[in-house]
């Protein structure tokens, strides 16, 4: 019987180590950037909500000849204030697709003022930790610092 010699190949412990060093460093590259991303998704929702209320609050100033007042709030672009100067041509259905005011990334309510201090009105979100002011994850997004 003759034997024949199987010619099988495999992977040194050396070239398993190279593919584990290799990928370790990808790792060290890579993680450190996804990580950061969700903090800036954040920040970027924020900015597009911001937008949509924009453009809430616009229409229902086209509708109505006014903003709605600081003590309306954003509750008017959902239901017919029932408080304060009253709209005259309330559109039914409200003036945000959800019919409801979305809150902050983080969970908070957004601020609205009418006047605004900046603008016509102002709208605000605090950040993670929901209190004015705050660096990194906690700065405030304003409507008056986004870019059109």
């Amino acid at each position: 019987m003759s034997r024949k010699r199987l010619n099988v190949h495999g992977f040194t412990l050396i070239e398993l180590m190279v593919v584990i060093v290799i990928l370790g460093i990808l790792a060290g590259l890579i993680i450190p950037r996804i990580m950061g991303r969700p903090e800036e998704a954040r920040r970027m929702k924020a900015r597009v909500q911001m937008e949509s209320m924009e453009t809430a609050l616009r229409l229902y100033k086209l509708d109505n000849g006014i903003y709605p007042s600081t003590e309306q709030g954003l509750q008017a672009l959902v239901e017919a204030p029932a408080v304060g100067e009253l709209p005259r041509q309330w559109r039914k259905g409200g003036y945000l697709e959800k019919g409801k005011v979305p809150k902050d990334p983080w969970g908070h309510e957004y601020v609205y003022l009418s006047p605004g201090l900046h603008d016509d009105f102002d709208l605000v979100s605090y950040g993670a930790d929901g209190q004015p002011g705050g660096e990194d994850q906690n700065k405030d997004v304003n409507s008056w610092e986004i870019d059109d």
